[in-house]
């Protein structure tokens, strides 16, 4: 349709009038945003939706609250921002099969309205996200900062085809934040069983996981502070922990799992980095190594390394070894980091089991690590 579309074009045919895609926001959109995004590709469902009771005057509500702000584009960044009862508005009426979460589409819906409103507060009231060293926008001058906000204002206003503009464009507005910010991150490996792990994902479509008594080595990222460094001192170090570990034979992959975190706004994706490592110094095969390129913590490490088993195949009723440095070991094993999973991710990814060296300990996935959560807006 739109190759179709464009060849009128291209021959000075009328084409028929319809909003330009945008293929990185639509990416992006799909993978934050799923159900809202399914939405925004679906006008008869928004149509039903915002024919609820309350829902109708709950919208109309937050748009005279936009347009009272005129061109004060702080205060139109604050009425983009869904209060609770707007929110609540709004989950009441998703129906029931509007999404697979596991916990279902009001849940889904509710976890989405809250990713919403921690990009507009991180990337356009200034507020200072819990890893202010690695998220957010960093310090900006003023100028910068507005010319951000209204760029973002200006594009949420533009049509974008698929959009959910049309329920609310506080959606388009927290996309379109992310993007003029450069904080595109979560869709750079997309398809994650593609790119670089296509040779393992083609290898893991053969493998007897029975033969084996792990089924990846999980290597944490450690990333380094300094702008130009590709690899973290420790970084080298978790390389080497792989390295010699793997060589027992008795582990089907290594999972390398870091994004672009360390420091803020690097250009080096550090599981990428330790993929480089351990094929041109250590010589594992590139069929061997699956990579997770998204994780800026600790907790979303174990969290997105189990999404990726689960793309290839894996069992997760199997242990893993995580690898890492004893100081990062011991905090994993600590019943603090238990508890910080269940604050920030609200669920626990995974069972962890013994620590069988100070730099080895076990790890079961769980299934929670499969819902889609924004609530780490960059981080799927």
């Amino acid at each position: 349709m739109r190759l179709a579309a464009a060849a009128l074009m291209l021959a000075g045919a009328p084409a028929a009038a319809a909003p330009a895609g945008d293929r990185v926001v639509a990416a992006l959109s799909h993978r934050l945003f799923p159900l809202l995004d399914a939405l925004g590709g679906d006008p008869a469902a928004t149509a039903r939706l915002e024919a609820q009771a309350g829902v109708a005057a709950m919208l109309a509500a937050r748009a005279a609250r936009r347009t009272a702000c005129a061109q004060d584009l702080a205060c139109l960044a604050q009425a983009m921002v869904w209060t609770p009862e707007e929110g609540a508005a709004l989950t009441a009426a998703v129906p029931a099969n509007a999404s697979r979460a596991d916990d279902g589409a009001r849940a889904q819906a509710a976890r989405e309205i809250e990713g919403i409103n921690t990009i507009l507060r991180t990337y356009a009231l200034n507020q200072v996200p819990r890893y202010p060293q690695i998220d957010g926008a960093g310090t900006l001058d003023p100028l910068e900062l507005r010319a951000r906000v209204q760029a973002a204002d200006w594009l949420a206003r533009t049509p974008r085809g698929g959009s959910a503009q049309a329920l609310d464009p506080s959606v388009e507005f927290a996309l379109a934040l992310l993007d003029v910010s450069d904080r595109t991150d979560a869709i750079g490996f997309e398809p994650i069983t593609g790119g670089l792990n296509a040779p393992a994902a083609r290898r893991a479509r053969t493998l007897d996981w029975a033969r084996w008594r792990y089924s990846a080595l999980i290597l944490t990222g450690v990333g380094p502070e300094t702008p130009d460094a590709a690899l973290s001192p420790y970084g080298k170090y978790h390389v080497r922990l792989a390295a010699d570990r793997f060589a027992r034979g008795d582990i089907a992959f290594i999972l390398l799992t870091g994004g672009r975190a360390h420091p803020r706004a690097t250009r080096f994706t550090e599981a990428e980095q330790m993929r480089s490592a351990l094929i041109d110094r250590y010589g594992i095969p590139a069929e061997a190594i699956l990579i997770e390129p998204y994780a800026r913590h600790t907790t979303t490490n174990l969290r997105n390394a189990t999404r990726v088993l689960a793309a290839i195949g894996a069992p997760l009723d199997r242990d893993t070894l995580i690898v890492c440095n004893p100081g990062q070991s011991e905090t994993i094993a600590s019943p603090a980091f238990a508890q910080r999973n269940r604050t920030e991710l609200g669920y626990e990814p995974g069972t962890v089991g013994r620590r069988l060296s100070p730099t080895e300990l076990e790890f079961r996935p769980s299934l929670k690590s499969l819902r889609i959560d924004p609530r780490d807006p960059l981080d799927p």
